[in-house]
């Protein structure tokens, strides 16, 4: 490209004509594709799947943006990358959208049948379900879209089924009655992980209880939820709690309803927390149900599946649960039960997807027995065939796994994958596929059953009970039947390599898909496991809409740029640690963009010739060919450990300061003057390695300087060109870095002595070098004089005896002489101004010493005004210490 050409580029970078172009252009090259290729080694990832209900936001931005740059490395390195996009139906979620969607059209849930409910579902997931998708388009995620999964795709969710009664039929799925976290918003169970604990203010009530029989005998419970004690069962006591022996075999009457309950022991009961009396509530209660059970007590269910109470709590019934502990408090206090109500601070479980207050609740649900599938899945991460990055979370994965409790698998929505169980009239139960070999399973013990007399469940699966096979069912979805061994996809691309997502989802989707992957494959879903941080503002706050301290991605990619966005958001985002997001590192994106656009105008817009090579060019490129392959070394390394945060900034230290600050600078001609064609050819070559590794971070801005680098032919694209192959450095090029080094020191030096002096840039000084022997910059010396703008440098045995400004380099002296160059008078009035104001920082650095060192008065200060003194302390000397070192220079 010819001068004249590239005054048509413009200054800077524009993003918005390059991106949409450059990515049709990729997808209609099938570049992203990947098919099982002999000889090539597979590299997969498979992503998190965004819930249908979503859109894209910061978090997505980091992740994907992680995924993307595994990928096109991987690409790059020969390896056949795959990366499977796909989105999750997301039960609890989904289902809250269209019945918010049908609300506000005045259609109620419970007007419809299942059937036109899940038409509207439907209905709704093909106009939004995959706007996440086209989202991370715009971000130039380099998915494999011909492979886009959904988790109720026809073949998805037929797997689901076969994985359900795979598991009965070992013995590992049961019905049962049980106590489970129920959801009052979404009228549903959940599982534990599905429970998020936060500590909230409430009340601690105490309670009389008139011991049946007596005139004025009472005991006091303190209890936090009055208004469950209509389903009391029980009052119990520690056995060794004298305060309460009188009371064995006795019977306590409930306040307000008067119905007669057993007093009860068990050592269960903390003789020093409240008064030592606990109401037992077993329908109601976790711990209490444990209780009941054990002491054959009644279960009393007094709450709906809403949370409002029914005809069981004889009192406010129809009342909010909520509601109702508040009228029952006024009605205790004013019928004198109430003994006192003090400030309280509950451990209360909130639903994760509706955040409703969490209902204890026994219901007869379908459970997955964890204590033997887990096993593998513990095992083969504590021993690192699993690796988690970073390691720490190890510790929390093993506590979870260690701890495990059975899977509630089922949940009582109507949008997701049916539970393939079937009844008939008595209540009996059996797993089939479908009506017709359930209705034969059925006639095999009773040939008179029709089949108007059996009905299916109408519970559906857990969500993450379909997400848990992602690795696998993407690739196959049959795998799970007896003896199916796996298509040739499956087979080649699996097990994957590396999975990136975020740690709160640990456990519920990265430690099942780890037991899914050992039960029907006999071997891991992924190698590695990258967790990443939470991006939070700069606050400290966690990222959302309903705070409003969120921007909107696509926003950002609008204004910056993708490759800005993706850049920025890298900058500073170590694995496991959270991002605080500032809209800086994303105009520094931008300013890295730019840097780039406007280094290669630099480098295209040269005008070459055929002459010698100066020997300043020599030795810069020779220089940077060396920089470049340990470079490369270190970015390899930190690929390898996954440290995407010093990636990305080895590569910008690479671009920016050694081929931008140094590199182009040491080889740039006077003005209007040629280079020769030597130090061009290089130059291109190096800047085209230097587009090969900015690729996978920055890819639109990469592939539009490539092909305006040189002419390319169609598949000639950098998201296709070979990752540069390292070599090891020798003795020689280890020299000329340390060379390097040196000079650059000296170069920077001389220039902050210009700065200082308010010398123009443009005046040439000389350099006198003492012991120049102890400096080893040999080759450089052409470089120091270009680029610190010297007319001599001499090496001499004494220092000058003239004015002059010395500094040092290693061990060695370095002086520029100033005679003439500077104005002394000016110089003079400078010192004694610095001499004066350095006397006045001493004497005031020395009084607060003294207040700081009296006693009496750092006893006796607010804290505000010790922190107020030691800022005074360390103010005054740091300005001490920049008198000095500008009196010294």
């Amino acid at each position: 490209m010819s001068p004249i050409l590239i005054d048509m580029l413009s200054t800077k970078y524009n993003p918005a004509e390059v991106e949409d172009k450059w990515y049709q252009y990729w997808m209609k090259k099938g570049f992203f594709h990947a098919k099982p290729t002999s000889g090539k080694e597979p590299y997969t990832i498979v992503i998190p799947p965004p819930n249908v209900t979503g859109v894209l936001h910061m978090g997505h931005m980091l992740n994907n943006t992680i995924q993307d740059v595994l990928v096109r490395k991987a690409r790059m390195e020969g390896k056949e990358a795959c990366w499977v996009p796909g989105t999750d139906h997301a039960s609890i979620a989904t289902e809250a959208k269209v019945v918010a969607m049908l609300r506000e059209r005045g259609i109620k849930k419970s007007d419809l049948s299942r059937d036109e409910f899940l038409k509207y579902a439907w209905e709704w997931k093909e106009k939004y379900g995959g706007i996440i998708l086209e989202q991370l388009k715009k971000l130039g995620a380099s998915c494999d879209w011909d492979r886009t999964k959904f988790t109720m795709d026809p073949d998805y969710y037929d797997a689901v089924v076969d994985v359900f009664i795979d598991l009965y039929n070992k013995g590992n799925i049961y019905r049962g009655m049980r106590m489970v976290n129920w959801d009052p918003a979404g009228k549903t169970a959940l599982s534990d992980d599905e429970v998020i604990h936060r500590d909230v203010p409430s009340k601690l009530y105490h309670i009389r209880y008139a011991i049946e029989g007596s005139q004025d005998e009472y005991v006091t419970i303190a209890t936090v939820r009055p208004e469950t004690i209509m389903a009391d069962a029980a009052i119990c006591v520690n056995p060794a709690d004298e305060r309460y022996k009188h009371l064995k075999g006795k019977r306590a009457l409930i306040p307000l309803i008067d119905r007669a309950i057993p007093i009860i022991e068990d050592e269960y009961v903390a003789m020093d927390f409240g008064t030592g009396c606990l109401k037992v509530t077993p329908a109601h209660d976790m711990n209490d149900n444990e209780l009941g059970r054990k002491h054959n007590l009644e279960v009393i269910d007094i709450l709906n599946e809403d949370g409002t109470l029914n005809e069981k709590a004889r009192l406010y019934i129809g009342e909010d649960r909520f509601i109702a502990r508040k009228k029952i408090a006024k009605e205790l206090e004013a019928t004198g039960y109430l003994v006192k109500a003090e400030e309280y601070t509950s451990h209360v479980g909130f639903s994760e997807r509706t955040d409703a207050v969490i209902e204890p609740r026994l219901s007869l649900q379908w459970f997955l027995k964890m204590d033997t599938i887990t096993k593998p899945a513990l095992e083969h991460v504590m021993n690192d065939d699993i690796q988690l990055i970073p390691p720490k979370f190890k510790n929390t994965y093993n506590h979870w796994m260690s701890n495990v409790r059975d899977w509630c698998i089922s949940r009582q929505l109507w949008w997701g994958h049916r539970i393939p169980a079937w009844y008939n009239a008595a209540g009996d139960h059996v797993v089939a596929r479908t009506e017709a070999e359930a209705l034969t399973l059925f006639q095999a013990r009773n040939p008179n059953v029709t089949a108007a007399e059996i009905r299916q469940d109408p519970d559906v699966m857990d969500t993450w009970f379909s997400s848990w096979l992602w690795p696998i069912a993407v690739f196959d979805t049959t795998v799970f039947k007896d003896g199916n061994a796996g298509n040739a996809d499956l087979n080649y691309f699996y097990p994957t390599n590396d999975l990136v997502t975020a740690p709160e989802i640990l456990f519920f989707w990265v430690a099942r898909m780890i037991i899914a992957g050992y039960e029907y494959r006999g071997a891991m879903p992924f190698k590695n496991v990258y967790l990443t941080g939470i991006v939070r503002d700069k606050q400290g706050r966690k990222m959302s809409k309903s705070l409003g301290n969120s921007p909107d991605p696509l926003d950002l990619i609008a204004t910056f740029g993708a490759d800005a966005v993706r850049t920025g958001m890298l900058f500073s985002s170590p694995a496991g640690n959270d991002l605080l997001y500032d809209e800086k590192l994303i105009e520094q994106g931008r300013d890295f963009n730019n840097k780039i656009w406007n280094a290669f105008r630099f480098v295209k817009g040269l005008t070459v010739a055929d002459i010698p090579t100066p020997e300043e060019n020599t030795t810069a490129v020779a220089w940077f060919d060396a920089q470049l392959q340990a470079s490369l070394t270190e970015l390899n390394d930190h690929f390898s450990k996954f440290r995407m945060s010093d990636a990305v900034n080895a590569v910008r230290k690479l671009a920016w300061d050694d081929f931008c600050s140094w590199y182009i600078e040491a080889i740039k001609p006077e003005f209007e003057k040629p280079i020769d064609r030597m130090t061009y050819n290089r130059t291109v070559g190096f800047f085209e390695t230097l587009l090969k590794v900015m690729h996978p971070f920055m890819p639109f801005i990469t592939e539009e300087l490539w092909h305006e680098l040189q002419d390319r032919t169609e598949d000639d694209c950098v998201i296709r060109a070979a990752w540069p192959v390292v070599r090891p450095l020798t003795p020689l090029e280890d020299d000329l870095m340390l060379e390097a080094r040196l000079a650059f020191e000296i170069i920077t030096k001389v220039r902050n002595t210009r700065n200082s002096k308010g010398m123009s840039p443009k005046a040439t000084l000389t350099l006198l070098v003492k012991n120049s022997e102890t400096v080893p910059v040999k080759a450089f010396w052409p470089v120091v004089k270009k680029l610190a703008n010297l007319d001599d440098i001499k090496f001499v045995t004494e220092a000058p005896a003239g004015q002059s400004s010395p500094f040092l380099v290693r061990s060695t002296e370095f002086f520029i002489p100033l005679e003439g160059k500077v104005d002394a008078e000016k110089e003079r009035k400078e010192r004694e101004e610095m001499q004066k104001e350095l006397i006045y920082q001493q004497g005031f650095l020395e009084k607060v010493n003294r207040q700081l060192s009296n006693e009496k008065f750092v006893a006796g200060a607010p804290q505000k005004v010790l922190d107020a003194e030691n800022r005074k302390k360390a103010d005054a000397e740091a300005r001490i210490k920049a008198l000095e070192e500008a009196l010294s220079r």
